[in-house]
């Protein structure tokens, strides 16, 4: 697979993403998550034009702008829309880590791939250790709810 490819993939994901956490931040009752699913939002938004702009410097003048119309189900935001009609903010967070998963999973994809250009590679681990870290906090948050529940 071409490195414009695997990073149009890549940035279909982020936008996934992206949506996922916007109807997370405007569906909780939380304020805390509300500005924290926000902040992840804007995150892979920003991930995204990083990305859109390494494609356009490699030759492709039309990099992916969306998310994907299948991916969605299988990566993992699909269930979310029930989470949030349930207004269970544990199942909420559930289903955005399990976004998450597939996050993390599309970055060590990519970075498995030992012809990505230095630049680049530096650009997806860079962002790859920030989306980890969402991943982690996400589920702290999580197995924090679960347990107060207890």
């Amino acid at each position: 697979m071409s490195t414009i490819s695997t990073l149009n993939n890549l940035i279909e994901t982020l936008k996934d993403g992206q949506e996922g956490f916007r109807a997370a931040s405007e569906d909780v009752e939380s304020s805390d998550l509300k500005t924290l699913f926000s902040k992840y939002s804007l995150q892979r938004s920003r991930f995204a034009g990083e990305l859109q702009e390494v494609v356009i410097s490699l030759g492709d003048h039309d990099p992916a702008d969306s998310g994907s119309v299948s991916g969605a189900v299988h990566r993992g935001w699909l269930n979310l829309k029930a989470a949030l009609m349930s207004k269970d903010e544990h199942a909420v967070l559930a289903e955005c880590e399990r976004g998450e998963d597939v996050a993390v999973a599309a970055y060590s994809k990519v970075l498995e791939d030992t012809d990505l250009p230095a630049n680049v590679r530096s650009i997806v681990q860079k962002q790859a250790a920030e989306v980890k870290s969402a991943h982690d906090n996400v589920r702290n948050l999580r197995d924090t709810l679960a347990a107060a529940k207890r």
